[in-house]
């Protein structure tokens, strides 16, 4: 378990001391999700350097970073939906 402790705090850069393991692990994971974030852009960068514009659309740095959740579509419905659904005739 020090161990584990030990880590989590070596990645997030902290003193372990005052902290509890579940601050720890959310430490950690912040900070992976952020060098993920900074090296998703700089690949995304060199693939823009070097595509071509004309058979390429622009890569983003979502495409590359293994934390990016797609947001979810949300579709738009008239209440009489839910009406149809809960309400028994």
């Amino acid at each position: 378990m020090d161990d584990l402790i030990l880590e989590l705090a070596g990645i997030a850069g902290v003193n372990p001391d005052p902290l509890t393991l579940r601050e720890l692990v959310t430490l950690a994971e912040a900070r992976g999700r952020f060098e993920w974030e900074q090296t998703a852009s700089l690949m995304a960068l060199v693939v823009n350097l070097v595509r071509n514009p004309k058979k390429s659309k622009p890569a983003k740095s979502s495409d590359f970073n293994p934390y990016y959740v797609k947001p979810k579509t949300i579709v738009k419905a008239p209440l009489s939906i839910l009406k149809e659904v809960f309400v028994r005739n």
